[in-house]
């Protein structure tokens, strides 16, 4: 995938993604709703954590991009999380968003309160009018996403929710990341430096597996597919026996 946007790169005329050498976890504004809070930190904190766990570029300071702006398509990833219905998206902002993904762009949705679960729904629904060819699929558990960096055996959030990913799928590239985890809830860090939120049902263990988490998505959205190639199984494998 990423290697397509590369291509497209090479011309700013083409209209095409822009800078793609660093991880950037921008936050989508869309209907002029913002993130807030403590997890507003979560993309900073994602970057470092990638940072500090691998050998891979991001950065530190992620900026906020509105749907209906052509800066959106100038990188590969964006990150849309919240609480709350997200109402009705404009025509500038679907329209936005269909050239996004139809480019190659990588979304998250995090939904930051999954127990209520109306901005999860209310995404999906604008999704749907954007994308109506493209409906929501379960993610494979062998999906790439799982094995990018780290072994990881389900997504976990802030709060475990549940064991599997549903995704928009175009052609083999897992697009658009529908999550009911509260991923940035627990990332989210004080000025101090510790965790702001804490995580549910349990503690240390569940943010680790979080964080892992978390680097995977960040070396999906750097790396694509590249270790879905037969050459690397027994490289995981190893990873995989290591672990236990």
């Amino acid at each position: 995938m990423l290697s397509g946007l590369a291509a497209l790169a090479a011309s700013r005329t083409a209209h095409a993604f822009g800078d793609v050498g660093a991880f950037n976890p921008r936050v989508v504004v869309a209907g002029g709703k913002r993130l807030s809070g403590p997890r507003s930190t979560g993309p900073a904190a994602w970057s470092m954590e990638l940072i500090n766990r691998t050998s891979a570029p991001a950065r530190l300071a992620p900026r906020e991009v509105a749907l209906d702006r052509p800066e959106l398509c100038n990188e590969p990833f964006a990150v849309w999380a919240g609480d709350g219905d997200v109402g009705s998206l404009s025509v500038a902002e679907r329209r936005g968003l269909s050239k996004f993904i139809r480019l190659g762009g990588v979304l998250v949705v995090d939904d930051s309160d999954p127990q209520q679960g109306s901005f999860g729904r209310s995404v999906r629904r604008e999704l749907l009018r954007v994308l109506p060819e493209s409906p929501p699929v379960r993610l494979d558990p062998s999906h790439v996403v799982y094995k990018t960096f780290y072994i990881v055996e389900r997504p976990v959030g802030r709060v475990l929710g549940p064991p599997t990913i549903d995704a928009i799928v175009r052609g083999k590239n897992a697009q658009v990341l529908l999550l009911s985890h509260d991923l940035l809830g627990a990332l989210a860090r004080s000025d101090e430096g510790s965790y702001s939120i804490p995580t549910e049902p349990s503690g240390y263990d569940q943010r680790q597996q979080a964080l892992r988490f978390a680097v995977n998505i960040a070396m999906y959205v750097l790396c694509s597919d590249y270790k879905d190639d037969q050459v690397h199984a027994p490289f995981l494998m190893r990873r995989r026996a290591q672990a236990r």
